[in-house]
């Protein structure tokens, strides 16, 4: 009788473990039936919609599967993956996850204040930002890692409770970009505008003084610096070091530097901006949806009858007027100056490219 026991006991436990198998291979199966259906129906779908008349133009729209069904397509791949893990793996379904807990300082901080959406897209980098030992010395790569959450959208950066370390540059670099003659403001072509001539054009066009002024990737602030010297005025620089210290040779000219990257809303409030100036580094690099949300801030903080100084912005010849003129066009800015010239570069003559520099005037009412 004990051997019987002992043996029914087996054979439970064995029909057991093939049930819960054979339950596992149904429900994969299931999966696998259900994913072929709605395959096939998209097929059927995407076959009927590229067969429909010519006089019928379809809409970009029509070309895509409607979203729920993607959604559902996704949903059940996700599932047929997670079942063949568990089938081939069965001791790792009640593993936990191998991805490691977010630092407590950035835990803390997201009870405090807001952090941008695009800092969970980059994990591995704010991870890095915000692993430090609080109330000490922050880690000496906090400025690389801060510039290259900055340029994937992560901003603004979390708050940090360390001591920031103080910056070393070589002196003879920063001599370098303090030089006020790197950026020489002479008139050399009908492309360049001297802060003599702006000031001048400024008073026509204004009949107001340039109190306050902000130029966009100033880079080392040299010619914002030119425009403070000549003018007395307050000048903001948004800037990035990458690995040069423009930052510390903006702040030695008197500018008050903001650590920005491009596609940031500008850390300023609406109307109060006198001249918005966009330096070299506003050009074709920039993606089009990203330059002209950045032209629209530039329209908020402008007060009314307030300058924009494009200053030798470059781009293919081909989308000169088919690209970035419509979209300074549809600001309705006046012009009082458009002067477009060839880029003589090396690259720029690779490229085809052209430079603008304009200035327009933000209506005084619209």
């Amino acid at each position: 009788m004990r051997r019987e026991k002992m043996a029914g006991g087996v054979g439970i436990g064995a029909g057991a473990g093939t049930s819960s198998s054979m339950g596992l291979n149904l429900l994969l199966l299931l999966a696998m039936v259900t994913t072929n259906i709605l395959s096939l129906y998209h097929l059927s779908s995407s076959h009927r919609l590229f067969s429909s008349p010519p006089s019928l133009p379809l809409s970009s729209d029509d070309h895509q599967p409607p979203e729920h069904l993607l959604r559902q397509l996704h949903t059940i791949r996700a599932t047929i993956s997670h079942l063949s893990h568990l089938h081939s793996h069965p001791s790792h379904a009640s593993s936990s996850s191998s991805t490691p807990p977010p630092p407590s300082e950035l835990v803390l901080l997201s009870h405090l204040s807001p952090i941008s959406s695009a800092c969970a897209s980059h994990s591995t980098l704010l991870r890095q930002y915000m692993n430090y030992t609080p109330f000490s010395t922050c880690p000496s790569s906090s400025s690389s890692l801060a510039e290259s959450l900055l340029l994937r959208g992560c901003h603004p950066l979390p708050r940090r409770r360390c001591f920031s370390l103080t910056p070393t540059s070589n002196p003879a670099t920063l001599s370098k970009l303090q030089d006020p003659n790197l950026f020489s403001v002479r008139v050399r072509s009908t492309l360049d505008l001297s802060i003599t001539q702006l000031l001048r054009l400024a008073q026509v066009s204004r009949a107001a003084p340039i109190n306050l002024a902000l130029d966009v990737a100033g880079g080392s602030g040299s010619l914002a610096a030119a425009l403070r010297r000549a003018s007395n005025t307050t000048v903001l620089t948004t800037t990035l070091n990458l690995g040069h210290p423009f930052s510390e040779s903006a702040a030695s000219h008197g500018l008050i530097t903001l650590h920005s990257p491009l596609q940031a809303r500008f850390p300023v409030q609406d109307g109060v901006v006198d001249l918005v100036r966009t330096g070299h580094a506003v050009n074709r690099w920039i993606p089009v949806p990203v330059l002209e949300f950045m032209v629209y801030d530039v329209d908020r903080v402008l007060r009314p009858g307030g300058l924009l100084w494009i200053d030798h912005f470059f781009c293919k010849g081909v989308d000169m007027d088919s690209v970035y003129k419509p979209i300074l066009n549809r600001m309705g800015y006046r012009i009082i100056k458009w002067t477009v010239g060839d880029k003589t570069d090396a690259g720029g003559v690779k490229n085809r490219d052209l430079y603008l520099t304009a200035l327009l005037q933000k209506p005084l009412a619209r």
